[in-house]
């Protein structure tokens, strides 16, 4: 069975790539070992979404009487919670698998495994491709930490029903722990975060982290920071973590559950005896050309990638505009990403630390939530909108800690791809009362 192109893994990269690559008229196959969407869909950004509207839409019903709503009898079954999740994640698949056969992509199920870099087998079964794109996503990372195996992942507490616990240890305080552990507080669950490093949200300006922090200490949400987990162990229906704090002293905290959060790291369980150079990841080059000619890798499989789903989507379609010859239709350079606590949190182009460390000259602008009237009616948490600019005023990056940041953020994206300088973002007159003024506001 020979196609033009053939792609490992199902997720968003895979399957946006395989539908560009089909209506283009290449004669294409996928393969996905489990279920179509991949990490995003099945436990990932979805579910994770779902269990964040329900228990924020909990949480404003118990806040009701600030706005002069009178909420008795309030309540949440958490079984009904998991359903509506699994009822969303189900209706995107089943579109995703509609969409692929709609455009005539033949969907094989089965691990498939890449033999030579013209060949992958899969149930058994001989498969030749021209061209061949690695879309094989990522897996829990698990750190050497004793007792590990104690652990739930967030694969378990979102792919599958894991039921709410009355108190969980959340190690690690990226991306997936802060969104887990703000919504099962909203439902009550009593959450403490360990961190590695000083801040929660290591990966961002310092700022956002600690102001995320203030918010969780307002939720009565522990966060220990500069902690060093040892080891973690099991007695009964309970669980310890056993950590190292900032002053080197060894603490225990007790929690029915225990999450690792420690991020994801690439899959490359689908090589056999190919030559692919692997770091961290499948190396490959700007276009995601691995150092075999016809062979790809996209999105969380690629080694340095940003685990985000919309860079996959985007990969995967600059690289079918490669083999159809064309310039690439996105520009990598600038990805925003977004983190749905509440309230929330997004990011685009270079940071504030970023510029300092590589010596630019560069200023900030900040305007606080506490200035603007849609944040006040909404009784937002008060957060900031806050631009890098370099020397000559262009906007080189921005970072936001507001209601819908993460809706905010594609018009941040815009002006730093577009390099806009503050008096051209601030032409462009916003409404009022909104969120989105605050862009206005503070390029003013």
């Amino acid at each position: 069975m020979n196609y033009d192109v053939a792609i490992i893994g199902g997720g968003p990269g895979g399957y946006t790539a395989a539908n560009k690559a089909a209506v283009s008229g290449l004669k294409t196959i996928l393969f996905e070992k489990n279920k179509l969407g991949g990490t995003c869909l099945n436990r990932g950004c979805i579910p994770m979404k779902s269990l964040i509207a329900s228990a924020g839409t909990f949480n404003k019903m118990k806040e009701g009487e600030i706005y002069g709503i009178h909420c008795s009898d309030t309540g949440f079954s958490y079984e009904e919670i998991l359903k509506r999740k699994n009822e969303v994640t189900d209706t995107l698949r089943e579109g995703i698998q509609k969409s692929l056969q709609k455009n005539k992509v033949d969907i094989v199920f089965g691990e498939a495994k890449l033999t030579d870099p013209h060949h992958i087998s899969c149930e058994g079964n001989e498969y030749e491709a021209e061209s061949i794109i690695l879309a094989t996503g990522s897996i829990v990372a698990k750190p050497p930490i004793e007792g590990i195996e104690f652990c739930i992942t967030s694969d378990e507490m979102l792919e599958g029903n894991h039921p709410l616990p009355e108190s969980l240890v959340i190690i690690g305080g990226g991306v997936i722990g802060v969104e887990i552990g703000d919504a099962l507080s909203d439902l009550g669950c009593r959450i403490t975060i360990i961190e590695m490093f000083d801040h929660l949200l290591p990966n961002l300006d310092k700022d956002l982290g600690q102001r995320l922090a203030m918010f969780f200490k307002k939720k009565e949400i522990e966060v220990i920071c500069s902690a060093q987990v040892r080891k973690i162990s099991a007695d009964d229906d309970r669980k310890q973590v056993t950590y190292i704090d900032k002053k080197g002293m060894e603490q225990c905290i007790s929690a029915e559950e225990v999450l690792i959060a420690t991020g994801r790291r690439a899959n490359v369980s689908m090589l056999e005896d190919t030559s692919l150079e692997i770091s961290r990841g499948i190396v490959a080059d700007e276009n995601g050309r691995t150092n075999i000619p016809n062979i790809y890798v996209i999105g969380d499989a690629r080694s340095g990638n940003i685990q985000l789903a919309h860079v996959a989507e985007a990969q995967g379609e600059n690289v079918i505009d490669l083999l159809l010859g064309k310039e690439a239709s996105h520009d990598l350079n600038v990805i925003p990403s977004g983190i749905y606590t509440e309230p929330e949190i997004a990011a685009v182009g270079i940071s504030e630390q970023q510029a300092k460390d590589a010596g630019m000259g560069y200023s900030t602008r900040k305007y606080l939530t506490g200035a603007n009237g849609k944040s006040l009616i909404e009784n937002s948490e008060s957060g900031f909108v806050k631009l890098i600019v370099d020397e000559n005023n262009v906007i080189i990056g921005g970072q936001l800690v507001c209601m819908h940041a993460t809706e905010l953020i594609g018009e941040l994206a815009i002006a730093v791809q577009k390099k806009m300088t503050l008096s051209q973002f601030a032409e462009v007159v916003h409404p009022h009362p909104t969120i989105s003024e605050m862009l206005w506001d503070v390029a003013k």
